[in-house]
């Protein structure tokens, strides 16, 4: 069953050509991830799937209502002066759903002992984890997260994989954009990559990698992307 899709989507700022033409679908309870460098247009390809921009051209659909749509985005957000717990009360207000939710959420992502604590005391990891649960508070059936590890230690970074996969083995669909080829390679089951706005490559991590390498191994998919563009994804 398809969750999220795009059939020749192209978006224009001005004479900057953003998107051209992008044409991909991501099935309902997979991880999805959409490579590129900065400035390829993946942040433009969520604002438009999430209605905050509307394309110039084409077809978009999403199989959720706004309400079952979880975000985390580059800029967190975050009340720095509010506790974590009383970040997540506000948004709990406005799904109206129970108050055991919000300590729910905080003890998924392991955050339970630091509720109290001011959001400007929390480390970025924390703040991480702590979007992370705003965004999943609802239970959406997708979840959209914009280079969700960025800047992360590698520890930290862990744990937020492990978050990402009790959701999608609870069945929501996570869209996930990123850079990083060796995050693309260990976590999603489906990859688009993004040059200029423009896809160039699309399928499974391995299958990308086997088709470019002759020792049909799976080596980095950022050697794929070089391969195709000439140049890397920083």
């Amino acid at each position: 069953m398809i969750s999220v899709s795009m059939k020749n989507v192209s978006k224009s700022f001005g004479d900057n050509k953003v998107l051209k033409n992008v044409t991909f679908e991501t099935r309902v309870g997979e991880i999805f991830g959409m490579l590129g460098p900065s400035g390829a247009g993946k942040t433009t390809i969520i604002n438009i799937l999430t209605k905050q921009f509307s394309a110039d051209s084409g077809e978009c659909h999403v199989s959720a209502n706004s309400d079952e749509i979880g975000l985390m985005l580059e800029h967190d957000g975050l009340w720095g002066s509010l506790s974590a717990l009383d970040n997540l009360i506000v948004f709990k207000d406005i799904y109206k759903i129970p108050h055991k939710r919000t300590l729910e959420a905080l003890e998924s992502v392991g955050l339970g002992k630091a509720k109290k604590t001011i959001v400007d005391q929390l480390s970025k990891g924390m703040r991480q984890r702590l979007v992370l649960a705003r965004a999943t508070l609802h239970k959406p059936k997708i979840l959209f997260l914009d280079e969700p590890t960025s800047a992360l230690d590698p520890v930290t970074a862990r744990g937020i994989y492990e978050l990402i996969y009790k959701l999608r083995d609870g069945g929501t669909t996570i869209f996930l954009t990123t850079h990083n080829m060796e995050e693309a390679t260990n976590l999603c089951d489906r990859v688009v990559m993004l040059h200029n706005g423009t896809i160039i490559e699309q399928g499974p991590p391995k299958e990308i990698c086997e088709r470019f390498n002759a020792t049909k191994t799976v080596s980095d998919l950022e050697s794929v992307f070089i391969q195709l563009t000439g140049g890397g994804l920083k």
